[in-house]
């Protein structure tokens, strides 16, 4: 089968960098696996042979970690049996995954570039791996509306950050919060709608606004159905049911938000979808905040509401789910 692939855009402008990144791809071909196992389901992973005996080690531990932290969303993992690459990478400057991406087929497959002596502490505090895994949460979206599987992708980062522990709760908020700034900081694209901005977001350099248009998205979907479910339904078990119903699918994301709807018995995600693309600017987030029981002061600075319905429904989200 053949394998289709999402990169990701780890800073605007590294194309260079993934083209040189490219070229070391067989490198992989000398490499060592090791299988992790949770309920029956299969994580291979193949760790680059250039990685010393002792950063294979820490590999290993930020792996588990991570593939643990994936379980905070369905219970399970995507796919049955899927798998992870390592593989170093010398770059300037200290984020320890400079590059990745994930390719889809038979068995997913997310590819990692670190440096090669980083350790699972420094690990362990990069986004970018906690955005990888999240892109396997929906099927392979085989075109358009990037927005969507970016702002997917960029939500349950952070949600996954506090729940795995990396975060503190109001962290979470915070970073929430920046993320929208910045969306909202890129005026030059006000008055262009979301369906138009979308597609040509690496050419425009729009990235700020299309993903956190995204994430405003997801927010809202999530917010919405623990708010009209008290806390029964939510993202998580939305998109759950869509993975068991169609996991080795190739849909549109139009498709992937009809299918939403038809499972989950709603008329939400469909017409959520179209408000979504025909805004002008990132929506407006703040009645989102406020029903969570979170406010920002004038430094960026979140309070959390302690008790009542709006906690209930924040922690929700942002606290680890037993398993």
């Amino acid at each position: 089968m053949s394998k289709k692939s999402h990169v990701a855009k780890r800073r605007a402008g590294h194309s260079g960098l993934a083209l040189f990144l490219l070229a070391l791809l067989p490198v992989l071909a000398h490499s060592t696996t090791t299988q992790l196992r949770s309920e029956g389901q299969l994580l291979t992973l193949e760790l680059s042979e250039q990685f010393a005996p002792a950063i294979q080690t820490e590999l290993i531990d930020w792996l588990d970690h991570i593939s643990t932290v994936l379980l905070q969303v369905y219970g399970r993992w995507p796919r049955d049996h899927w798998a992870i690459e390592v593989t170093p990478v010398e770059y300037p400057g200290s984020d320890p995954i400079p590059w990745a991406q994930v390719q889809r087929g038979e068995v997913n497959r997310v590819q990692f570039y670190t440096l090669p002596n980083t350790s699972a502490r420094v690990l362990k505090q990069s986004w970018t791996s906690y955005h990888e895994l999240s892109h396997l949460l929906i099927p392979y979206r085989g075109w358009g509306d990037m927005w969507f599987s970016e702002g997917l992708a960029t939500y349950y980062q952070n949600v996954l950050q506090a729940r795995s522990g990396v975060y503190e709760e109001p962290e979470l908020w915070r970073q929430l919060y920046a993320g929208f700034m910045r969306g909202r900081a890129q005026t030059r694209f006000d008055g262009v709608d979301l369906q138009t901005l979308s597609p040509s977001m690496r050419n425009e350099g729009s990235y700020m606004r299309v993903y956190w248009s995204g994430v405003w998205y997801f927010l809202k979907a999530d917010v919405s159905l623990r708010h009209r479910s008290g806390g029964e339904r939510s993202l998580d078990t939305a998109l759950e049911k869509l993975n068991r119903c169609c996991a080795n699918q190739k849909m549109s994301v139009l498709q992937m938000v009809r299918k939403l709807d038809q499972l989950n018995e709603l008329d939400f995600f469909y017409p959520l979808y179209l408000e979504t693309i025909a805004s002008t600017t990132v929506p407006s987030f703040e009645q989102l905040f406020s029903a969570l029981g979170v406010s920002i002061d004038s430094k960026g600075e979140p309070t959390l509401v302690k008790s009542g319905a709006p906690a209930k429904l924040r922690l929700g989200i942002s606290k680890m789910r037993a398993l």
